[in-house]
């Protein structure tokens, strides 16, 4: 018994010698409230049914055909803000990159860019704290700077991208040293935007979802494409003057076509064990993905179309914004059956991916300790280990 216990009468009262303040319930924990309780305590003996291809076999066992991993609680509003920070920070970027140019003729197109960058900042901020719950929890990520937590990172980068934007819009009009400060916060919210178009494809990678993980060397870059489809999309329907419209039409034929390469790249990705390609292939989640492709390559061969075919120009803003929101539609959708899927859990580590790639290849960098010392996996032998 500690002295803590031993000074604290209250502890002594039972006989057991246990606390009884640890037991009282505090902090925000505490208050929170379930508007259904039949969701919050499901019935005794009531799961969920596994799919036909989660029932475990000999050859393939799993834990009784059970979900190994909880879905993702996320709700609609997750997929939407993946689509709204990706639009902001292609706009950030490519605001900062026509101010590099120094034409004065694109500085309108420049303030429109910014301003595109700030709202979808607000609304992104807006659909993150739907999903949280109440805004306090999305300022007291603020109180906390960890690199190596995407999460954390990308709170901040939405908050630096939206002050930066801010600051930058409104005083693109200023006169002298005024300007000059816009244009340096312009520039600093270029830098920030440019990884924040794909940060939230780091973050879902950063999970043991086993669709999510297997893709984290590509799906970064497909979010990256996407957002730049996205804004490219939106240029062309709000864009004004030939060079703007030249400005985004390259912007958008070079975005579809990373978002192509890199869809591509997701899926090789995913099918180095098949079970985890399963939901870019199958269901609700695969008829988005599919789809998502489908729309990509009509807006490109769309945007391919001579600049003064309006119809097609607008075709193409269309379906380059459905594309993308259905291809991040497509991801979360498919993150959340992986989840349910035993078989691509089990797979995914059978293979050697996953967590086990750490060691893979190299025995040296899996160390044991044995009497004491830490010794290379592959050294250690006899019932000592």
């Amino acid at each position: 018994m500690t002295r803590r216990y031993r000074d604290d009468p209250a502890a002594m009262q039972d006989g057991r010698n246990v606390n009884p303040g640890l037991g009282v319930l505090l902090g925000e924990g505490a208050q929170q409230q379930v508007k259904r309780v039949e969701e919050a305590f499901p019935a005794p003996g009531v799961t969920e049914v596994p799919p036909v291809h989660a029932v475990a076999t000999a050859a393939r066992p799993t834990y009784y055909g059970q979900p190994v991993l909880k879905a993702p609680v996320w709700i609609w509003t997750v997929p939407v803000y993946f689509y709204m920070e990706g639009l902001a920070g292609a706009a950030g970027a490519l605001a900062g990159a026509v101010t590099l140019t120094g034409d004065e003729v694109l500085r309108p197109f420049v303030r429109r860019l910014r301003w595109v960058s700030v709202s979808c900042c607000a609304v992104s901020g807006g659909l993150l704290i739907a999903d949280l719950g109440r805004p306090s929890r999305f300022l007291n990520m603020l109180r906390v700077f960890r690199p190596t937590s995407p999460m954390s990172m990308g709170a901040w980068m939405l908050a630096a991208i939206s002050s930066f934007s801010g600051i930058a819009a409104l005083l693109s009009d200023a006169p002298g040293a005024l300007r000059r400060v816009g244009d340096a916060a312009g520039y600093a919210a270029a830098v920030v935007a440019l990884p924040f178009t794909g940060y939230t494809a780091v973050l879902v990678n950063n999970t043991a979802v086993p669709v999510w993980q297997s893709t984290r060397r590509s799906l970064p870059f497909l979010f990256t494409a996407s957002s730049m489809t996205s804004l490219s999309s939106l240029l062309q329907l709000t864009a004004h003057g030939a060079r703007e419209q030249q400005i985004a039409r390259r912007f958008g034929v070079a975005g579809r076509i990373a978002e192509l390469v890199s869809s591509e790249a997701v899926e090789r990705d995913a099918r180095k064990v098949p079970e985890v390609a399963r939901p870019l292939a199958e269901g609700r989640s695969g008829a988005l993905w599919k789809a998502g492709k489908a729309m990509a390559v009509a807006s490109l061969a769309l945007s391919l179309l001579p600049a003064r075919v309006k119809w097609a120009r607008t075709a193409s803003a269309v379906l380059g914004t459905a594309a993308a929101l259905s291809t991040k539609l497509a991801v979360f959708q498919a993150g959340r059956v992986s989840s349910r899927n035993p078989h691509a859990t089990f797979d995914m580590q059978r293979a050697g991916r996953g967590a086990a790639e750490v060691g893979h290849g190299s025995s040296n960098l899996v160390q044991l300790k044995v009497e004491g010392r830490l010794i290379p996996l592959d050294q250690a032998q006899g019932p000592t280990v």
